[in-house]
């Protein structure tokens, strides 16, 4: 059986993953991700210099790899001087001494799978990621994150990002590069995280970080996919947004207050929904976790995910009792609220409403 799929099938796998949410409000089961086409050819392969070719030392150990694929992707920055040398020798120069610095920390080998330096050039990082990527059903094992060196494919941008963006060049093959390995390995568009999702650090720096809504645009237009890009919701947030969320959790059965603070107890409840679902329980709340999160609502209905849509209505000025239930009242105002953002006025929260109020 061949492992490539058709521009229609792409779309086609792009539509099942958006309506994840739809048919879990109609009281079906999303495709599983195992199920859904792999590799299409839709987006070449970029460029890649192979740990051979910039002329690495060999590991300490053995790398491992692992036979499932990744499921998402991390973006960091090297936090190192933002240099203007674009040339090839001084990407090599740079994947040198990523892997020497690490070699010092103890580890085995470079932490992250790819580098992109300042000049657009895309380099393997560690060993054997290459190979991996280009089979598209195993994984390297990195050492770029903490609690997802076994799930996401780390790639290292030279410079440093807090107040400046990375320059045009490595930005564009920061896309193709992630492109090419949502396509190789089934990963969604929205799946592009920052380190900073994950653990307490400033990595990718705050402009950079800013730009991920940006990059999973652009990365879904390449793969000729159109994808909702929800806000990544996270420990440490507070706000409506987040109440939101925790009332939709309390809809899906998990046993939380909604008193809008993103703590621990909400961490807990997003894992296990997480898992319940088929999805990576990490306790952040990304684009695939607000698409299987959601219920779609509608006059008539009372619950927590109702109470959810009120309050993000009330938060934004609407004259509406945050009471769980969906009457009149309810119904005129999410009518005008779709009518303010060009939905269709409908009166129904569904998955295209509920971005709009969650964004």
């Amino acid at each position: 059986m061949t492992n490539t799929m058709t521009r229609r099938e792409v779309l086609r796998w792009s539509s099942l993953l958006g309506a994840s949410a739809l048919l879990a409000s109609c009281g079906l089961q999303a495709p599983p991700m195992d199920s859904l086409p792999l590799n299409s050819q839709a987006v070449a392969a970029p460029t890649i210099a192979s740990t051979a070719t910039w002329k690495a030392q060999a590991p300490k150990e053995a790398i491992t790899l692992l036979d499932r694929r990744p499921t998402r992707i991390l973006v960091h920055h090297t936090a190192s001087a933002n240099v203007t040398d674009y040339s090839q020798a001084q990407a090599f120069s740079l994947a040198r001494s990523i892997q020497q610095s690490h070699f010092d920390r103890g580890w085995i080998d470079s932490g992250q799978q790819f580098t992109i330096s300042r000049g657009g050039y895309v380099m393997e990082g560690r060993h054997r990621s290459l190979e991996a990527a280009q089979g598209g059903t195993r994984h390297v094992r990195g050492a770029h994150c903490d609690g997802q060196n076994d799930v996401a494919v780390g790639i290292e941008n030279e410079g440093t990002y807090m107040t400046v963006s990375p320059p045009g060049g490595q930005y564009s093959a920061l896309v193709s590069l992630c492109a090419w390995l949502c396509q190789q390995y089934g990963i969604p568009a929205t799946e592009l995280y920052g380190h900073r999702d994950f653990n307490n650090t400033s990595c990718p720096g705050d402009v950079l970080y800013s730009q991920l809504p940006q990059l999973r645009r652009d990365v879904a237009a390449r793969l000729g996919v159109t994808v909702r890009i929800w806000p990544t919701t996270r420990s440490g947030q507070t706000g409506e947004r987040v109440r939101s969320a925790q009332r939709l959790l309390i809809a899906q059965g998990q046993s939380l207050t909604a008193d809008g603070t993103y703590g621990t107890g909400t961490a807990n409840a997003v894992s296990a929904f997480q898992s319940s679902v088929g999805l990576t329980p990490d306790g952040l709340i990304g684009s695939a976790t607000w698409e299987r999160l959601i219920r779609t609502v509608r006059q008539g209905d009372s619950g927590a995910a109702v109470q959810a849509a009120q309050g993000q209505l009330a938060a934004r000025g609407y004259s509406v009792a945050v009471d769980g239930v969906f009457g009149p009242g309810t119904d005129s105002a999410v009518r005008s609220f779709q009518s303010s953002k060009g939905l269709t006025t409908d009166g129904v929260v569904g998955p295209n409403t509920w971005h709009a109020l969650e964004s």
